[in-house]
C-alpha cells in the first residue's frame, strides 16, 4: 500500500452515517469551483481517492482473510503444544509444577464430549408414525402470487410485506481505456499529475 494519502481520501475516510458530512461537501465544492485547476486533473483527484479507498478495503479484507487462517494455525499449535507437555509430564510421574511469574503447571484429567446423531432407517415407516415435519414453501408461494390462479387461491391466507429500500445516486469510477496506438502523444495520467497539484489537494500522512 502506498504511504501518502490525498487529503480528500482522508475527507473519505472519515465519512460517517451520524454525521451530515457537511464539511466534506464544502472541501468537495471549494474543489471544484477552483479555477486554476484543470477539470481533468479534480476527476482524477476525485477518482483516484475512491479507487485508492476501494484498494485499501481489498488490502484488509486480504489480511482478514490471512490472519483468521494465521488464528486457527495458532488455536491448533497451542491445542497441540498443551497435550505434548501434558504427555511428557504423566510420562515422567509428574501432575504438578509450581511456577514464579505463574502460580503452577497441572494436569487436567482425560475426558470425552459424546455426540449423537441420528441415522434414519425407514423414512416411510417414520413419517408413517407421525415423525414428520411440515413449513410452507415461501418461494414456491412468491412464484404462485405472481399468477392469477395462485392470487385467488391463497387470497385472504397469507399477506404480502413490501419493503422499498431507495438507494441514493452513487459516482462511478470508469478507469481508461488502453490506447493500443504507439504513435498516440497522449500519456496516461499518473500519481506524479495528481502530486503538483496546488497543495490544498494533497496531505502527505
Amino acid at each position: 500500500m502506498k504511504l501518502v494519502n490525498y487529503k480528500l481520501q482522508t475527507q473519505m475516510e472519515n465519512l460517517n452515517e451520524d454525521s451530515t458530512n457537511q464539511y466534506f461537501k464544502d472541501y468537495l465544492k471549494s474543489i471544484l469551483e477552483d479555477t486554476s485547476t484543470p477539470y481533468f486533473q479534480k476527476a482524477d483527484y476525485i477518482g483516484l481517492s475512491l479507487q485508492e479507498i476501494a484498494s485499501k478495503i481489498e488490502y484488509i479484507g486480504t489480511d482478514i482473510r490471512e490472519l483468521q487462517a494465521y488464528k486457527k494455525k495458532l488455536q491448533t499449535a497451542l491445542t497441540l503444544a498443551k497435550e505434548l507437555v501434558a504427555d511428557v509430564l504423566i510420562q515422567n510421574g509428574v501432575d504438578r509444577v509450581d511456577g514464579n511469574f505463574i502460580s503452577s503447571l497441572t494436569l487436567q484429567a482425560e475426558s470425552q464430549s459424546i455426540k449423537s446423531d441420528v441415522v434414519v432407517l425407514d423414512e416411510n415407516k417414520i413419517m408413517g408414525l407421525g415423525y414428520v415435519k411440515f413449513s410452507p414453501d415461501i418461494e414456491a408461494i412468491k412464484i404462485a402470487l405472481q399468477t392469477p390462479k395462485g392470487k385467488k387461491e391463497l387470497e385472504g391466507l397469507v399477506s404480502v410485506i413490501t419493503e422499498t429500500t431507495t438507494i441514493k445516486p452513487k459516482i462511478k469510477v470508469n478507469s481508461k481505456k488502453a490506447i493500443n496506438n504507439t504513435n498516440s502523444t497522449q500519456k496516461p495520467i499518473t500519481l506524479e499529475l495528481l502530486s503538483s497539484v496546488d497543495d490544498n489537494l494533497e496531505d502527505v500522512a
